[in-house]
């Protein structure tokens, strides 16, 4: 299947692509070497899916206060 790409940068993916990925808005893209590689991915809304990270950040011990360390180190890191 070829894909032309337009003068804005854009391409279009063929008919046969997108069926097989009906609910999927968004591809995380990436390069690696000579492939451009399109991963579909789930744009989580605010408060979908947020007792899921909850459930595994106590299976890993991970407190919210761990959180705001991590995020605090890593401002700090680029100051």
């Amino acid at each position: 299947m070829l894909a032309k790409k337009t003068s804005k940068n854009q391409l279009t993916l063929p008919k046969d692509v997108v069926s097989e990925f009906p609910d999927t808005e968004y591809f995380d893209v990436a390069v690696r070497g000579n492939t451009i590689v399109l991963k579909p991915v789930r744009i989580v809304q605010a408060g979908d899916g947020l007792s899921a990270v909850r459930e595994k950040m106590a299976k890993l011990g991970i407190t919210g206060a761990d959180v705001s360390d991590a995020v605090k180190w890593a401002r700090e890191r680029k100051a």
